[in-house]
């Protein structure tokens, strides 16, 4: 696959993102390499990684933070911060974040922040990283339990997509990295969505190509709006209400989290619905997205006593302006509208309209 140019990076895939990491650690010579992983990646991708890796004498330190979105903290990258001055690491040094979308958000702040910035790569290894997280050059933590608060833009110099990784992944991660490829047919491409949703049409070795092209249309979309203040706000459709229930569910002892693609697939019926009033979504684009995130992901349970507290986690979602909360809607499948206003009536009736989905 051919690698992708943004403005300040390369998205390399496969076997060509070890021959770029390590040309661009012999044309940069960084003073020394640090690894960030996190204690899945260090076991089931670390060793691979470190196979294609020529460093000759330059020293190489790993770094293992905790799996999971709830160690996406700022104590974290306090830990990683104290770790490079502990290992001496200077403005040549270089980061490799070689995980989730929690390694790649949190070590691309650090490595934003370290010495006012230090050289980072992303190397993606969930199949949500792959399509979302690391392309695009958003870096950040959450702020208790709410997603990404605190953070900077910054691309770093490589993305590289090695889709063996995904070898290493549970099942329900497939899963929540799928949600993201669908929301990108849904605001962008009709014609990806609709070959998204005829999968059994398809063979496993068309993985590969479904993920370029979901990295295409993000790329597309960060490179005519690289800080969000347009049209790459359409990447936001679903995270609205997701962001909030993913929050809520995180901070509450009472039920379990959700992963991130869970959250986001019943935030995207949710606002599905919610277009079908406000932007004239025809019923029968309701009815498809209905039946294929029905189909793909099991139904949440979310009762009275979640709503009022769910609808009051909005207020923080970053794309508010002057304390009114802005959703993204669909027009149709394929075409995103941005900066709707929703009165809190019409989200208790789209949590009914969910409320009556048939579970999977």
């Amino acid at each position: 696959m051919q690698s992708i140019s943004t403005k300040n990076a390369v998205i390399y895939f496969n076997s060509e993102l070890y021959s770029a990491v390590n040309t661009l650690i012999k044309t940069n010579t960084p003073s020394k390499i640090f690894i960030l992983v996190d204690t899945n990646t260090h076991e089931y991708c670390l060793p691979q990684f470190l196979s294609q890796l020529e460093s000759k004498d330059i020293q190489i330190e790993v770094m293992e933070i905790p799996e999971g979105e709830d160690h996406k903290t700022i104590d974290i990258c306090t830990g990683v911060w104290e770790a490079l001055s502990d290992y001496n690491a200077d403005r040549k040094s270089l980061l490799i974040n070689l995980g989730g979308g929690v390694v790649t958000d949190l070590g691309g702040f650090v490595a934003s922040t370290f010495m006012r910035g230090i050289d980072f790569i992303n190397i993606p290894t969930s199949l949500l990283a792959m399509v979302d997280a690391s392309v695009g050059g958003k870096t950040g933590v959450d702020l208790g339990a709410l997603k990404n608060q605190v953070g900077v833009f910054n691309e770093g110099e490589i993305v590289g997509i090695d889709t063996s990784f995904l070898n290493t992944l549970p099942q329900n991660q497939m899963v929540s990295g799928f949600a993201e490829m669908l929301k990108h047919g849904l605001i962008y491409d009709k014609n990806y969505w609709n070959t998204l949703t005829n999968l059994q049409d398809l063979d496993i070795s068309d993985l590969d190509k479904l993920i370029y092209d979901s990295v295409v249309i993000k790329h597309r979309i960060v490179t005519e709006d690289p800080k969000e203040q347009g049209l790459r706000k359409i990447l936001n459709f679903g995270h609205t209400l997701g962001h909030a229930i993913e929050s809520y569910f995180l901070e509450n002892g009472d039920k379990t989290p959700l992963l991130h693609g869970e959250a986001i697939a019943v935030g995207m019926l949710l606002e599905a619905y919610i277009s079908t009033k406000l932007c004239g979504l025809p019923k029968e684009d309701l009815q498809s997205i209905t039946a294929e995130l029905s189909k793909t992901f099991a139904k949440v349970e979310i009762n009275t006593n979640d709503l009022k507290p769910i609808i009051n986690l909005l207020q923080y979602d970053k794309k508010n302006s002057h304390g009114i909360v802005k959703f993204v809607l669909l027009e149709s499948i394929g075409k995103a509208k941005i900066n709707c206003e929703v009165n809190n009536n019409l989200i208790l009736e789209a949590f009914d309209y969910y409320s009556e989905i048939e579970s999977k």
